[in-house]
């Protein structure tokens, strides 16, 4: 059975945009997952109930639900979680109805409201089996990984300003599942998702940001180092405004893009959404230089000294940021990773120690 969170869209807009907030989920959360099944009920928005108790009713427009689901099989037989934790495995309907895979890995001996969730955020075009989660679970933290809508085979088809959707499900899942504190993680492209979730969104109940082989400043990025084509780059632009006139904005453009992935050498298809949101220079919103002071919460910035996709200055480039003048940023912390990639893989076991470290450092 799934658990639905009956919240009218405007819940999530925040209380300037009507009487139900954000906040009034956290006050009604449900009981958490217990014995391999999902507890059922259903939240009520403050605003429906004060309707409802004036007599005037009220009426559902938009809801989040999230379900247990059985093992899916392009799941590898050894992504198991330690013996100390647990493993569940999700399907989450977003506010917009798209449906997000995700995994949870639970301590076994601690409950939810004493535990700090990780709410992890794969790259472009990746999945949620590419981070290392039993050793975190093993620590005594959680760990929800999701399926983004850009996963897989979806790379550089995604509208950037969808992916929040994505990662405020997985968000209120967590609330509801009875987590308190919450820290957000999103690696490669799944970085800039974050920052402009963890910007736009102060809920308390995020306690920090992980940003693991994040890039500064996609747009430009693209524009000069990864695509470095004037004439493919304005084509891509001129064919995007053609289907996003012609209400086609989601489809894959006739011209294919160089530089997705983050590698110059590849080129592969695009849709008018995504280049726009995070490609165009003049309207991406894809820039980690301009959404990292915007974060009120600690960060730590973790990338591999063999990582040949994110360049040398891009992580100072960061820091300059959330250090300047004004800033919303209270602490920030940077870790190079011995031997790792892109991909971090080749050294998972520094990775866990600066993450570990660094939240238990925040009283984690």
């Amino acid at each position: 059975m799934g658990k639905a969170h009956d919240l009218t869209r405007r819940s999530f807009l925040g209380a300037a945009a009507g009487t139900a907030t954000a906040a009034a989920i956290g006050a009604t959360a449900s009981p958490a997952m217990a014995g391999g099944g999902v507890a059922e009920g259903q939240l009520q928005p403050e605003g429906q109930a004060d309707m409802a108790a004036a007599g005037h009713g009220g009426k559902s427009v938009a809801a989040i639900t999230y379900r247990t689901t059985s093992r899916p099989g392009w799941v590898p037989d050894d992504f198991v979680a330690p013996k100390n934790a647990r493993q569940q495995f999700l399907t989450i309907d977003a506010i917009d109805g798209f449906k997000v895979d995700a995994v949870l890995f639970e301590p076994s001996n601690k409950k939810p409201s004493d535990t700090t969730l990780v709410l992890r955020v794969h790259g472009s075009g990746g999945n949620y089996l590419g981070f290392e989660m039993p050793g975190l679970s093993a620590a005594g933290y959680a760990v929800l990984a999701i399926n983004t809508r850009q996963h897989d085979d979806n790379g550089e088809t995604d509208n950037f300003f969808d992916i929040r959707k994505d990662i405020e499900a997985a968000f209120f899942t967590a609330v509801d599942l009875g987590y308190k504190k919450i820290v957000l993680n999103g690696r490669s492209l799944g970085n800039i998702q974050v920052q402009f979730y963890a910007a736009t969104n102060w809920d308390p109940r995020i306690r920090g940001v992980i940003l693991p082989s994040m890039f500064a400043k996609l747009p430009w990025k693209s524009r000069h180092l990864l695509t470095q084509d004037e004439q493919n780059y304005n084509q891509l632009f001129n064919e995007s405004m053609q289907f996003l006139a012609a209400g086609r904005v989601d489809e894959i453009l006739p011209t294919e893009m160089r530089g997705g992935g983050g590698s110059p050498s590849r080129t592969g298809p695009v849709t008018g959404q995504h280049f726009l949101s995070y490609r165009w220079e003049a309207t991406s919103a894809a820039d980690g230089t301009y959404w990292i002071k915007r974060i009120p919460v600690p960060i730590l910035m973790m990338r591999g000294d063999q990582d040949t996709t994110i360049r040398d200055f891009e992580p100072n480039w960061l820091l300059a940021e959330a250090n300047s003048e004004g800033s919303l940023v209270p602490s920030i912390k940077f870790v190079e990773i011995p031997g790792g990639s892109h991909s971090l893989n080749e050294n998972p076991e520094a990775v866990l120690e600066a993450e570990v470290s660094w939240l238990k450092s925040l009283g984690l």
